[in-house]
């Protein structure tokens, strides 16, 4: 709650006039308790979970034409039940998260010490916490995705998200609830190492939720981030990793590059890669469709040239 009684008295303390984003944000958060802003985390990602994956699984059922060309796996067309039962699943740990931050705000505002009020963060300084954090996150998530790669990790956690071998958007909260929890760490590390303002914080999850759908969603868009941003793997780089299962030992990392290359854990996808390009080469030599292109393709995966993609979701 910011401790000014009016507009003016904030902008005393400020000694300058609030601009327009910090005039919106004291209308907005004035009278506020501090608990409130807090819980909006999950409020926010609750909408963008909602509504994010939402175009690409319509355009699918009922324009697929328009989205199929870009689709990794187009012989996978997960039904539009199979998506509606992901969401429900996944969306219901929202709830509960929402109860926790509330017993828990206090343990939690001690250790985040996230500021809520005035001045608000300059672009500056919230583009270098964001670079911060995103370093710091995906390179412990990389750990953690190695740990539950192991034996006992996957057959007692990480089975559950792997249920889907061609994912989707909603797949990317799909998750046993031991893993939510321990991946919800790495995202934490940042704003505890380097606290921000609530609004940073907000911008963060939201960013991060985002991406992690744009990972499972399964296409590859000429326009994709991938093409423009250095080590970002995006879509076509985990959607890799579903598609070898839990056998893979390749791409764990959620966002960039540079763990799976350094310590070496994109062999799998180098190797499918390269076949990928011999593959265009015989299509465009026999003058191949790219339907069968993507049909040889499934050969050469980490499975040994298993194929078990008709439903995108194991049973």
């Amino acid at each position: 709650m910011i401790p000014y009684a009016t507009a003016a008295e904030a902008e005393a303390a400020l000694g300058r006039a609030m601009t327009w984003a910090e005039a919106a944000w004291y209308q907005y958060s004035a009278a506020m308790p501090d608990c409130w802003l807090h819980c909006h985390t999950t409020f926010i990602l609750f909408v963008i979970y909602t509504i994010t994956p939402l175009p690409l699984v319509v355009l699918e059922q009922f324009a697929p034409s328009v989205v199929l060309p870009y689709k990794l796996q187009p012989r996978v067309r997960l039904p539009l039940a199979a998506s509606l039962r992901c969401y429900v699943e996944a969306a219901c740990f929202f709830p509960l998260a929402v109860g926790f931050q509330l017993v828990s705000y206090h343990a939690a505002a001690k250790i985040l010490r996230t500021r809520m009020g005035l001045p608000l963060p300059s672009a500056r300084e919230t583009g270098a916490q964001l670079m911060v954090y995103s370093l710091l996150e995906d390179y412990l998530s990389y750990w953690i995705h190695r740990l539950l790669h192991t034996q006992w990790g996957y057959e007692k956690i990480h089975r559950v998200h792997h249920e889907f071998t061609a994912p989707t958007g909603f797949a990317m909260s799909y998750s046993h609830w031991a893993e939510n929890l321990v991946l919800s760490i790495p995202a934490l590390a940042g704003p505890v190492i380097v606290p921000c303002h609530i609004t940073t914080q907000w911008l963060w999850f939201s960013i991060r939720l985002i991406e992690g759908i744009n990972t499972h969603s399964g296409y590859h868009f000429p326009f994709s981030p991938s093409k423009l941003i250095p080590f970002y793997g995006g879509a076509e780089y985990h959607d890799y990793h579903h598609y070898a299962g839990g056998r893979s030992q390749s791409n764990f990392a959620p966002l960039f590059t540079y763990c799976d290359y350094i310590y070496k854990t994109d062999k799998g996808y180098r190797y499918h890669k390269a076949k990928q390009a011999k593959m265009f080469i015989f299509c465009f030599v026999l003058n191949c469709s790219m339907e069968q292109l993507k049909s040889l393709e499934e050969n050469y995966v980490e499975k040994g040239g298993s194929n078990a993609f008709n439903t995108g979701k194991k049973d």
